[in-house]
């Protein structure tokens, strides 16, 4: 059995820190106390106290809790802050020496993808690295809109990190050439709003876009708890020509590394042969001419 121990006053202001930050991240899991003490090892009196602030967790007792929660390293760095430990993850710049490794096979995995669209972006959906690909298809957009690649990055994010969430919910960006924009928006808006109860940056970033016309109104459509269908395939339209992409998301398995556990590689798929054969057209495929 879990002893329960009364606490010093600064003590116990860092339960009740814990304490708040732990309830939430169960809620937001739809973890019942029960659950979670069997999974992390503990009584669920225990766990009780703990959300309570009436008892403070030591630091193994901590990150047991947050690996039955599957907490990301950042925000297991926030609970022991918040529980008065220090942080005992590091993030390392993707430009470190040390870091070669990773931009190596990030670099790899962009390449291979061509001639479809890859991107290295970060949990806040900045934008890392790209293939060709992707910066051919966002150099076509902004050649109709009247400017270049640079330009258009520009009209959308300012002099902010380019971000594909603003990228592709402005409506001078990827937006005004999506002939399914109000599927596409809800679907976005899904994702993002799921991901911003648990993370400050996306929250921020859903306030930003939030501002764009249209936008909150779409957002009340947005329901996180509704199922929505695995595969949806963005129809473009640019110059004349419709090119229907679905996307995958991908992580690097328990990375043990903030740096490597903040990136996703979101690669575009052609969801159709004519897709297929434009994107292969435009990267001057020879298999294009066959296909078509």
């Amino acid at each position: 059995m879990n002893a329960i121990h009364p606490m010093p006053a600064e003590a116990a202001a860092a339960g009740s820190r814990f304490g708040d930050t732990l309830r939430r991240a169960r809620s937001q899991r739809r973890r019942s106390q029960l659950d979670l003490a069997l999974s992390a090892g503990l009584s669920q009196r225990h766990l009780s106290f703990l959300e309570s602030g009436r008892s403070q967790p030591s630091r193994a007792m901590l990150l047991r809790l947050a690996e039955a929660l599957d907490l990301g390293l950042a925000d297991r760095n926030d609970w022991l802050i918040a529980a008065g430990f220090a942080p005992i993850y590091a993030q390392r710049a993707i430009e470190a020496p040390d870091m070669t490794p990773l931009r190596e096979a990030l670099a790899r995995m962009l390449r291979h993808h061509e001639p479809f669209p890859a991107m290295v972006i970060d949990r806040a959906w900045n934008l890392v690295m790209a293939n060709e690909a992707t910066r051919r298809m966002i150099a076509t957009a902004a050649q109709v809109a009247g400017t270049t690649e640079d330009g258009l990055w520009t009209r959308v994010c300012g002099d902010g990190p380019r971000n594909m969430i603003e990228m592709s919910l402005h409506p001078d960006g990827l937006r005004a050439f999506v002939v399914n924009a109000d599927e596409a928006i809800v679907a976005i808006l899904s994702r993002l709003s799921l991901e911003a109860l648990d993370h400050p940056p996306s929250a921020r970033l859903r306030e930003r876009v939030l501002r764009l016309p249209g936008i909150a109104a779409a957002a009340r459509n947005v329901d996180v708890t509704a199922r929505l269908s695995p595969v949806l395939a963005t129809h473009f339209r640019i110059a004349g020509q419709d090119l229907k992409l679905f996307a995958m998301l991908s992580r690097f398995d328990t990375p043990r590394d903030l740096t490597a556990e903040d990136l996703r590689v979101e690669t575009l798929y052609p969801a159709d042969a004519a897709s297929e054969a434009l994107l292969r057209a435009l990267a001057g495929d020879p298999a294009s001419t066959a296909a078509g």
